[in-house]
């Protein structure tokens, strides 16, 4: 696998290229600016772009906007953006072209290498990765007496997972559940929230993060 790191800390950008490298994944560029993250994604095109949604020249949402033009120049390189707090609107606005390929995480999920390479690899391949305290903020706005009422303690603990990225085996070994038994939960999830059942995984996350965001 191939990435290049865009982050205009030098501390951060040397410990994700650390993290990265300690996984056998090859770094082929790093950057400091949104600028220089455009022309070394053209130049590399790299299976995958790690960025910090804040960078120079601006300081603001530079390192996101570059990853947008990015994705629709380049829509084989996955995204997987970082960010300082949760920013619930920067997350729509990266997966508003699509979940597959694309990524939104806290920086401090890089000082747990094993879920962050998790999420690497997941996002390289074309999947998806979104952090699990947006996940928990969409789905505490979406309470109340509405279908996400109707669901039962398990399912809505699927549910979060589901919109992080997991697949279900995944779920099936984080919640210690047969892959039979998640299986029957999502199923129940898709039926309660009216949306339609998928075995693809990034289509299940964007449909989970569209009903959410309804």
């Amino acid at each position: 696998m191939r990435v290049v790191v865009a982050e205009d800390s030098p501390l951060l950008r040397a410990g994700i290229v650390r993290v990265l490298e300690f996984a056998d994944i090859e770094v082929v560029a790093e950057a400091a600016t949104a600028d220089d993250l455009l022309r070394k994604v053209r130049a590399h095109k790299p299976d995958l772009a790690i960025v910090d949604i804040r960078m120079p020249p601006r300081g603001e949402d530079d390192g996101l906007v570059a990853a947008e033009t990015l994705r629709e120049e380049l829509p084989d390189v996955g995204m997987l953006v970082l960010s300082q707090y949760v920013e619930e609107h920067y997350a729509q606005r990266l997966l508003a072209a699509g979940a597959e390929g694309a990524g939104y995480l806290l920086k401090d999920r890089v000082a747990d290498p094993d879920r962050f390479i998790e999420s690497v690899r997941r996002v390289a391949a074309g999947g998806s990765a979104l952090d699990p305290e947006v996940v928990a903020l969409m789905l505490g706005r979406k309470g109340g007496d509405g279908p996400l009422a109707s669901l039962t303690e398990r399912e809505t603990e699927v549910l979060s997972r589901m919109a992080e990225g997991r697949t279900n085996r995944a779920i099936s070994g984080e919640m210690f559940l047969s892959e039979r038994a998640v299986e029957r939960h999502v199923t129940g999830i898709f039926e309660k929230l009216g949306l339609t059942n998928t075995g693809e995984d990034h289509r299940r996350v964007l449909a989970v993060l569209t009903w959410l965001d309804r």
